[in-house]
């Protein structure tokens, strides 16, 4: 090994907001809230996302060659139907063309981000 994750940076234009909804949906914490950044970590301490504000900031697009996804999030949950509706509510949107697949379902944060909330079940079965 020659070293270990640290964090994960995700650029955005409006950071505090941002951190705000990946707290709400993950547990997190803030625990450095700079000018153009934001750190946010679980209480171990062995879960942590970075908010680095871009000014120019253009958004993935899903299913978009132009303006491809880098990377994305799986969020690991017990049921999609209960958490559905949580992250809505939260400020996510369902993307088109995920149609409620058994396992999983991809969203987009806040600014456009997708992630994918997953059951036990695709995360076994490599979904």
């Amino acid at each position: 090994m020659i070293g270990r994750l640290f964090s994960l940076v995700i650029d955005c234009p409006d950071t505090s907001a941002l951190a705000g909804f990946y707290e709400e949906l993950l547990g997190l914490s803030r625990v450095e809230d700079g000018p153009d950044y934001v750190v946010s970590e679980n209480a171990a301490g062995t879960e942590r996302l970075t908010f680095q504000r871009v000014g120019d900031f253009q958004p993935p697009r899903w299913r978009d060659p132009a303006r491809p996804a880098r990377a994305h999030l799986d969020v690991q949950v017990d049921d999609l139907d209960v958490a559905e509706p949580l992250v809505l509510a939260l400020g996510a949107t369902l993307l088109e063309g995920s149609d409620k697949p058994i396992g999983y379902r991809v969203y987009a944060d806040p600014v456009g981000h997708p992630f994918c909330l997953v059951t036990p079940e695709s995360v076994v079965l490599g979904g």
